[in-house]
């Protein structure tokens, strides 16, 4: 009496065969390339990796877009917080010569880094 096995697929969630099927149809674009291989499995595998990638690619340049609108009001508020500093600073210190202004440009530096 020989066992049946289960396909390794069988073992999966219900979603996660949904996903693997998905992945499988990305790949199904290259089936002219894979058929050709040596080891059709194998060349699929690759197939299915290109197109993860490239999914992965576009989203990561999307990413970065959504990204830029915040980076640049980070800017902006390092940009009055220096303000802010520098005329605290140089209302409370009050700095008359060359030497103090200095000194006081290099405590505004100082303060920026916390």
């Amino acid at each position: 009496m020989v066992l049946e096995r289960k396909d390794w697929k069988e073992w999966l969630r219900d979603e996660d065969k949904k996903e693997l099927a998905e992945i499988l149809d990305l790949a199904a674009k290259h089936r002219c390339a894979y058929c050709q291989a040596k080891d059709v499995k194998i060349a699929q595998l690759w197939c299915a990796l290109l197109e993860l990638r490239k999914e992965l690619k576009e989203i990561k340049e999307k990413v970065e877009i959504a990204t830029k609108p915040f980076e640049h009001i980070v800017e902006i508020g390092e940009a009055a917080k220096r303000q802010a500093i520098e005329d605290l600073t140089k209302e409370l210190i009050r700095p008359k010569t060359e030497a103090e202004k200095e000194a006081v440009r290099k405590l505004v530096d100082s303060l920026m880094k916390f």
